[in-house]
């Protein structure tokens, strides 16, 4: 087991090309779809975690409302288990 953190690939070029798109998550019934488009790091296992962002390879577009569902910081009836399921 490795005690060191694996290299984050970083891109500005991908976290900017989230403006002017629209919200690939689709979670939130009040969905702001392109006003807000902003990049959305998913979380996938070994990859990221507490304190760390995973890799900008695994990045979304995702408006306000459903980035802040993907990212837990918002209550809402989606539980974790069926955000993995759903691959996010």
């Amino acid at each position: 087991m490795s005690l060191l953190k694996p290299t984050r690939h970083k891109s500005k070029q991908l976290r900017d090309s989230a403006r002017g798109k629209e919200c690939q998550l689709q979670l939130a019934d009040q969905c702001s779809s392109v006003e807000t488009a902003q990049p959305a790091h998913v979380q996938l296992r070994g990859h990221g975690g507490i304190g760390t962002k995973p890799s900008d390879l695994f990045l979304c577009d995702g408006c306000d409302n459903c980035h802040a569902i993907l990212d837990g910081r918002v209550k809402s009836d989606y539980t974790k288990e069926y955000l993995e399921l759903i691959g996010l």
